[in-house]
């Protein structure tokens, strides 16, 4: 892509309105525009940001073995009359009339709607274990919202729902769920840890929520600190046994937001060399309930003996657009943001230092080019502004690797590498340059 012909609309000024660096850096950065309170239009660079922590969640649902469906962000009210959630649910959820008046929704969770399909579909025991999931937006009207995307009223986020015949197998299913969502957030290039939850409204006896740690983190986050070094789950992870190792080897330490914190079991089970206090932002949430949902709603399936058999259900959600925000708040510098590679818009920017210029217009469209060819994730800043805006700009972005091309450096034969994370730079011949930057970001 070349800036020249990109919509990139950067304010140099930190927003009055902004008191997260999340928050001052995606307006800033020109990731998003609010539209209204709580809610927000996402620009070219947010999008490409979303549209790769989406495609990664999707992938590692997938691989959980998950399938992808979409439902509509309006629901019926009859759903959460029958699960007994319509009145208890509070304020949060919008709810609207049609025309015909008609009582409708705009849904902050699924779990009604994704039972009403698979009880329609579903009724032997032959067609479990289950799994659907979507990625959709949702609404929650917050009573204050804050913190640009990380507390606003309008949401993407990846929810999947589980569907077993027997309690034993249900928990599988969440373990296995569990363990991708550790593979989803180090892939992301965040280190997630995962806490003993409150099921909340969305109830159920077994929760854990995933946090990923910031300065500016809404929890406070007790834990010990041998699970950061902990590596994620690996290889297929079929095996019941494989399952529960897993789930076992992340939860024997101690980890707690301050809601389910235990002072005097911190103390007697963490070292005190391991013991850690941080702050950390939620970013997914899971649930094990059971038969909460398919009783009221009379979801079941024929089991091996002929019997009527109430299913068991799990719900796994992902904020998407909150991973944008958290990633933000865990990497940023007083420059701007620093990006985790795997979620960049553009892995790497070619910087022309003279527009205009044969020599150097030539040397910037081959990186350009050979980069594209490569698949790599390039934008071209083949605009008319000076050096030192450009770097300001680039640097505001976030842009994980800069090749920064130049007459001085040319007459020398090289180019510049530039690390925007390390700082580090390095003098190269233009082919060695573009081998090198494709060595760093792995392409």
């Amino acid at each position: 892509m070349r800036l020249s012909r990109y919509f990139l609309p950067v304010l140099r000024d930190v927003p009055a309105e902004a008191q997260t660096p999340s928050h001052q850096l995606m307006l800033r950065a020109g990731l998003i525009r609010q539209n209204a309170a709580g809610i927000y239009s996402w620009l070219p660079l947010g999008k490409r940001v979303l549209s790769k922590i989406e495609q990664i969640v999707r992938e590692e649902q997938e691989r959980a073995g998950a399938i992808e469906i979409l439902m509509p962000t309006i629901q019926s009210a009859d759903l959460w009359r029958e699960s007994g959630r319509y009145d208890a649910y509070g304020k949060e959820m919008l709810r609207i009339t049609d025309r015909h008046d008609r009582e409708l929704l705009y849904g902050p969770t699924n779990e009604e709607m994704v039972t009403d399909i698979v009880r329609s579909s579903v009724k032997s025991y032959k067609q479990l274990p289950l799994n659907l999931f979507h990625i959709q937006w949702k609404f929650r009207d917050e009573i204050r919202p804050r913190f640009g995307i990380m507390r606003g009223r309008e949401f993407l986020m990846k929810d999947a729902y589980s569907f077993d015949l027997t309690s034993e197998a249900s928990r599988l299913s969440y373990y296995r769920m569990f363990c991708a969502y550790l593979r989803t957030f180090k892939r992301l290039g965040l280190t997630a840890i995962p806490v003993r939850a409150d099921t909340g409204p969305i109830g159920g006896d077994l929760s854990h929520e995933f946090i990923v740690l910031a300065e500016t983190g809404e929890s406070a986050v007790f834990c010990d600190g041998r699970l950061l070094e902990l590596p994620p789950p690996e290889g297929a992870l079929d095996s019941p046994d494989d399952l529960e190792a897993e789930v076992e080897r992340h939860t024997s330490y101690y980890a707690a937001t301050d809601e389910m914190h235990e002072p005097e079991r911190f103390t007697a089970e963490v070292p005190t060399d391991h013991q850690m206090t941080a702050r950390g932002i939620e970013v997914g949430h899971i649930f094990h309930f059971g038969t909460k949902y398919s009783e009221p709603m009379s979801a079941s399936v024929t089991g091996p003996d002929g019997r009527e058999t109430m299913l068991q259900m799990g719900s796994y959600g992902i904020g998407v657009s909150r991973l944008v925000g958290a990633a933000i708040e865990a990497g940023h510098d007083e420059k701007g943001i620093v990006w985790p590679l795997e979620i960049a818009p553009f892995q790497v920017a070619v910087v022309s230092l003279r527009p205009g210029d044969a020599e150097v217009e030539t040397a910037c469209e081959a990186a350009y080019d050979q980069l594209q060819s490569a698949g790599v994730d390039t934008l071209y800043d083949d605009t008319g502004e000076r050096p030192g805006a450009k770097f300001a700009t680039l640097e505001l972005i976030g842009i994980p690797v800069l090749i920064v091309v130049g007459p001085k450096g040319l007459a020398k034969g090289v180019v510049e590498i530039r690390q925007r994370k390390t700082g580090d730079t390095e003098e190269l011949g233009l082919e060695a340059a573009v081998a090198r930057v494709r060595e760093l970001i792995g392409a």
